[in-house]
C-alpha cells in the first residue's frame, strides 16, 4: 500500500495539536535558538513582538512531533483492517517554509498534512518520494507556519 492509495491529492488531514507553554517555549530556547524574545519575558516584552514567543524552529518540530503521534495511530488502524501502512524514511528536504506569526505563550497549534504528490524514483524500484504539505494554525484559526516537506516511502 502506498500513501497515494490512501490519501488524494490536496486532501488535508488534520494531525493533532500543540499547546506552546512558557515552561515549554524557554526551554526549546535555550538549547536551540536562544535569542532574547524566546528565553526572557521581560526582554520579549520589549522586542518587536511583545511578548514572549516560540521560536519558529520549536513550532516546526512540535510538527514532526505531531505527525509521528498521528503516522502511528494510522499505522494501527490499518493494522487492525489487516493492512500494512506505507513505511516511510526519512526526509530528502522541505522547502518553502514559512513562520507565518508569532507563537506565544498558552497558544494551541494544530498541525495538518496534505499529500501534494507522490511519484516513483527510477532509480530505486519500490520507492517513492512524496511531497506534503504541512500547515499549522493557532486557535483563533490563524496560520502560524505552513512548508512543503518530501518523504521516502518505501517497499
Amino acid at each position: 500500500m502506498k500513501m497515494s492509495d490512501l490519501y488524494t491529492v490536496g486532501e488535508k488531514a488534520e494531525i493533532g495539536s500543540y499547546t506552546f507553554t512558557e515552561e515549554s517555549i524557554i526551554r526549546f530556547a535555550k538549547r536551540f535558538d536562544p535569542q532574547r524574545f524566546h528565553i526572557d519575558r521581560q526582554a520579549a516584552k520589549e522586542s518587536l513582538f511583545g511578548d514572549l514567543c516560540a521560536s519558529g524552529w520549536h513550532t516546526t518540530a512540535a510538527w514532526m512531533q505531531t505527525f509521528i503521534a498521528f503516522w502511528e495511530r494510522q499505522s494501527a488502524a490499518l493494522a487492525e483492517k489487516g493492512l500494512t501502512a506505507p513505511k516511510l524514511g526519512p526526509s530528502p528536504g522541505f522547502q518553502k517554509l514559512q513562520w507565518l506569526r508569532p507563537v506565544f505563550v498558552d497558544d494551541d497549534v494544530t498541525y495538518s498534512v496534505a499529500l501534494l504528490s507522490s511519484r516513483a524514483l527510477a532509480s530505486r524500484p519500490g520507492w517513492h518520494v512524496n511531497t506534503i504539505l504541512c500547515e499549522g494554525v493557532n486557535q483563533n484559526g490563524d496560520p502560524v507556519i505552513r512548508f512543503e516537506s518530501g518523504v521516502l516511502e518505501f517497499d
